[in-house]
């Protein structure tokens, strides 16, 4: 399914694995070489904000797709919210696309590496890890899954309610004038009160992503890869320490590195323009040959 909003602009319906319906919005020629964003644990496509339309107008094609149970994407009716499940759907959706370029925030990210094992080793020209290394910090991960959870099943009374919750929990950023993009990321119960737009589940399935092992076994697959890499980190970042940065230097050679200033674990949220120069300096800095 296309479905056409404006010129340049379309929302597709790519499957993912086990035939899972999965959202994205779509900018530029689709004939073009694509730059696919996958976006974090517990946020939906419009975390990327002008990142893929962008991608679009410098002469690529900009995928920003909802993550199975996430957005507008379908929720996995048995649960499953495993890393390889991710990896999988990332997959399937490079493979309808012309030498795609990854770029994936956190669970994204870890996705994109998922997913040179379980489909392809060169399901990607290329790959842009925002945020993320095999090894994260365990404070800062549970920092973000206890904001997550916190009014997971309770939800808010308003969209101000959680406009609230969010500047307590990202103090750095400025609350913005506008509630019209935080109604995207939440959904109005039949009781009134908004949730957060993924599947509960996520959180609390068996099947759902965890840490436990996860470096060991993500470094030795992401140290297979042989496309160029690319780590973005927000410096303000409660998840990727200075350290974690070295070692994945260290063991990923072929990487390289930036650090944005005043941008915690959101990045494209906190820097959303700096972020995306980032992005397109190195997408445009690449000599690929197909």
């Amino acid at each position: 399914m296309i479905k056409t909003t404006q010129p340049n602009h379309e929302v597709r319906c790519f499957k993912g694995h086990n035939g899972l319906d999965i959202l994205a919005d779509c900018y530029g020629d689709p004939t073009n070489q694509a730059v696919l964003f996958a976006h974090g644990g517990g946020q939906t496509r419009y975390a990327w904000g002008q990142a893929a339309k962008v991608m679009g107008e410098k002469g690529f094609y900009g995928v920003a797709f909802d993550s199975r149970g996430h957005g507008d994407s379908q929720w996995s009716p048995e649960g499953d919210y495993r890393l390889a499940d991710y990896g999988n759907d990332m997959g399937n959706i490079a493979k309808s696309l012309n030498n795609p370029i990854a770029v994936g925030a956190s669970l994204g990210g870890l996705s994109a590496i998922s997913a040179t094992q379980v489909v392809s080793p060169d399901i990607f020209d290329a790959i842009i890890l925002v945020d993320i290394t095999p090894r994260m910090q365990p404070g800062g991960v549970a920092k973000v899954l206890g904001f997550m959870s916190e009014k997971a099943e309770q939800g808010f009374a308003s969209l101000e309610d959680a406009s609230e919750a969010i500047a307590l929990y990202l103090p750095h950023r400025k609350k913005p004038k506008s509630l019209d993009g935080l109604a995207k990321n939440l959904r109005l119960g039949d009781d009134g009160r908004y949730r957060w737009h993924w599947d509960p589940r996520f959180l609390s399935s068996d099947n759902r992503p965890t840490m436990d092992g996860h470096a060991d076994r993500l470094y030795a697959i992401a140290s297979k890869i042989q496309q160029p890499m690319l780590l973005i980190r927000g410096q303000m970042s409660e998840l990727v320490t200075e350290e974690a940065v070295e070692e994945f230097l260290e063991r990923i050679p072929n990487a390289q590195y930036v650090d944005i200033k005043d941008a915690g674990h959101m990045i494209a949220g906190d820097k959303n323009d700096v972020f995306t120069e980032s992005v397109v300096t190195f997408v445009n800095s690449l000599e690929l040959t197909h």
